[in-house]
């Protein structure tokens, strides 16, 4: 490998580190994880030198690579970033750079009949809309919803690599549910995006059933190079086929859900159906509509139902409908003067 590929191998990993604002960095934790990342590249071991990383923050501080990272040095030992938001890969584009991608945009618009492409085509509406943004000095027109404080992004490309690489993983975990964090081994299979959360899918052991684990939950990872990669037909499509959200309940078959849906919402539900094996069985001469849809009860499907309040009605089966019945009396009943919980003022 040659050395300004390493070079840029330790940047990216200097930056990574500084970007994860939850942990204290000090120049042998930096040393540390860039002689991990480089044997994950290279698989032989390459000593770094302290005069190296050194000179890699000097450099990336610099306006010779265009970095001018905002590094500082605190308590005489720990390293951050000043500017907590900052990260190399976010860095201004230059003109030319512009220009380069203003052509890459239109060559790629030519190929958007070819069935190939249609995967993509939102991807190059959002990079064209964010070069008019750059090069116009303005507000981008296009947004996702995204929640950048979310803890556990920056494991993403980690995990990503792991997956691709098919590295088994050693992850400190702690749920929401359980009082001590607990550390396992883990065969990650997928990565999965849900309600602007994002969820790792695999593995404990072959003998144990399909995980999944949010990443605003693990608060570490390491890997086992020595512990065999766990060769896993897993097809995400068919295993998330019957389910709205992640959870999958094992041993449990899709059921048949009817649903009422007022008016006002009808239209919402039929053009953004609810899932896909949504059917209109019934619609009402006042504008409401009956719909059925076949999935596997879980946790986030209840979310799902009850986020319309009373514009929904749970039609059957009868156990499903109980249970969110109770729900709302619960919530009413917390509303109650006796029930409710006085603020100081």
């Amino acid at each position: 490998m040659s050395q300004n590929k390493n070079a840029l191998i330790r940047y990216k990993t200097i930056d990574k580190c500084l970007q994860n604002k939850y942990r204290q960095w000090t120049l042998e934790d930096l040393i540390e994880c860039c002689s991990e990342a480089l044997f994950e590249y290279e698989g032989r071991e390459n000593p770094i030198s302290k005069r190296t990383i050194q000179m890699d923050i000097q450099l990336m501080r610099s306006e010779k690579l265009g970095y001018n990272a905002p590094i500082v040095v605190y308590d005489k030992k720990y390293y951050k970033y000043e500017d907590e938001d900052f990260t190399i890969t976010d860095i201004p584009l230059t003109e030319t750079d512009m220009n380069v991608l203003t052509e890459t945009v239109s060559m790629l618009k030519q190929f958007k009949d070819f069935s190939l492409f249609n995967d993509v085509s939102d991807i190059l509406q959002r990079l064209e809309d964010k070069i008019y943004a750059e090069k116009s000095h303005t507000k981008p027109v296009i947004y996702l919803d995204k929640n950048e404080n979310l803890k556990g992004l920056h494991y993403l490309d980690e995990i990503y690599q792991a997956i691709i690489k098919k590295m088994v993983l050693i992850i400190t975990y702690k749920s929401f549910k359980s009082r001590e964090e607990t550390k396992f081994h883990f065969h990650p299979f997928i990565l999965k995006e849900f309600n602007n959360r994002w969820f790792l899918i695999g593995k404990k052991k072959a003998s144990q059933p399909i995980t999944n684990l949010a990443l605003d939950r693990i608060i570490s990872i390491d890997y086992d190079f020595n512990l065999p990669y766990l060769e896993e037909d897993f097809d995400a499509d068919n295993y998330y086929r019957d389910v709205i959200g992640v959870t999958v309940n094992s041993g449990l078959k899709a059921r048949r859900i009817e649903l009422w849906v007022d008016a006002s919402n009808a239209p919402y539900v039929i053009t953004k159906p609810l899932h896909t094996s949504q059917r209109v069985i019934k619609e009402n001469e006042d504008g409401s509509i009956i719909v059925h849809l076949f999935v596997i009860p879980n946790y986030e499907m209840e979310r799902l139902f009850l986020g319309f309040g009373s514009c929904v009605e749970i039609l059957r089966p009868e156990g499903l409908r109980n249970r969110i019945k109770k729900i709302f009396q619960d919530s009413i009943s917390r509303y109650e003067p006796e029930n409710s919980i006085e603020l100081n003022s």
